[in-house]
């Protein structure tokens, strides 16, 4: 077990779960209306479904279209959700995505949320920069000294252009705020050497589909994009994954993946939410559309197989949706 996650983290009430206690952290969207403004009605729908599912709320990341807002857009959707979880009878962790290229404004973004009552935060890699070890280590070292709540550090190769090296975790996994890793790279073999090499801790995949391979691995739980569009699916789905039961798991929620990041996210899911009803509109922002999908016959078909599966799932699994966890 992490040392590391001892740390007070809960300035709103004990009912708040722990940071080193969620197996699930949702990627939450950002709805935008028509207009591209926020759309704090389909904002706050969407943050009680997940506390609902009993799921951890990632705010700002990449599927957040975090860097698509203004600095004071971010700080009014943190501030909402947390004045939204101060009127509701549970609660639910909030993490806080930190990411960009100028080292001053992400501490000062820090120094801004550490005032709030959020719980943790994402520290990304410096983006289009491409640094090596040294730098890297320095980058995260200065979050994690400004940082007074847990933080996670985030391996996304994919769009930051550089590994976080093995080493640069290694030097900072005793850090006292330095409390897990979001890896996704996709790659098995990369995560089993940040497993070995960095075992004070926690690590999560940040790969809906690779859950049921890396739980042998001793992945810690999961950072989804799936479980903007099933919240208690995706949450089913950690559990039995977690517990051992991820007998023909894999071929749904590959294809579900498949669906999901048909386009470059989170299009194809704020286009299946506003099928679902759970948003208004499908709007992102520049350089995002939702034109890039001209047909959502797949989107619907896995929707489909998703709930059928949670349907099958709640009455054969041994691990049951929690049908008590009520938000008023």
């Amino acid at each position: 077990m992490n040392q590391n996650t001892s740390i007070n983290i809960s300035p709103i009430t004990s009912s708040v779960t722990s940071v080193s206690d969620c197996p699930l952290w949702t990627a939450l969207i950002t709805p935008f209306h028509l207009d591209g403004s926020v759309d704090f009605d389909s904002l706050a729908e969407i943050a009680k479904a997940q506390i609902q599912a009993g799921n951890g709320l990632l705010l700002l990341g990449s599927t957040g279209e975090g860097l698509a807002l203004t600095s004071d857009e971010q700080l009014s959707v943190v501030e909402f959700i947390c004045n939204l979880q101060n009127t509701l009878s549970i609660k639910s962790p909030l993490m806080v995505a930190v990411g960009g290229y100028n080292l001053p404004e992400q501490i000062n973004w820090i120094n801004r949320c550490n005032e709030l009552t959020i719980h943790s935060y994402l520290l990304g890699t410096p983006l289009y920069a491409k640094p090596g070890e040294v730098g890297q280590t320095a980058w995260f070292k200065a979050l994690l000294d400004a940082a007074i709540f847990p933080c996670m550090l985030y391996n996304v190769p994919s769009r930051s252009g550089v590994e976080i090296p093995v080493g640069t975790v290694q030097s900072l996994q005793d850090h006292p705020n330095c409390w897990a890793m979001k890896e996704a790279s996709g790659d098995l073999n990369k995560f089993l050497n940040y497993r070995q090499q960095c075992s004070n801790i926690d690590i999560y995949t940040g790969e809906d589909a690779m859950m049921p391979y890396l739980v042998p691995a001793g992945v810690k739980g999961l950072v989804s994009v799936c479980a903007n569009v099933w919240p208690k699916a995706t949450k089913t789905y950690v559990e039995l994954c977690l517990a051992g039961e991820t007998q023909n798991m894999f071929p749904l929620w590959n294809n579900a993946v498949d669906a999901i990041f048909s386009v470059a996210n989170p299009i194809a899911v704020k286009v299946l939410m506003h099928q679902q009803q759970a948003i208004s509109t499908s709007t992102l922002r520049a350089p995002l559309t939702h034109n890039e999908i001209t047909d959502n016959t797949a989107l619907l078909a896995v929707d489909d197989q998703i709930n059928q599966w949670l349907a099958h799932a709640s009455q054969t699994s041994v691990i049951k949706p929690n049908k008590n966890r009520n938000i008023v």
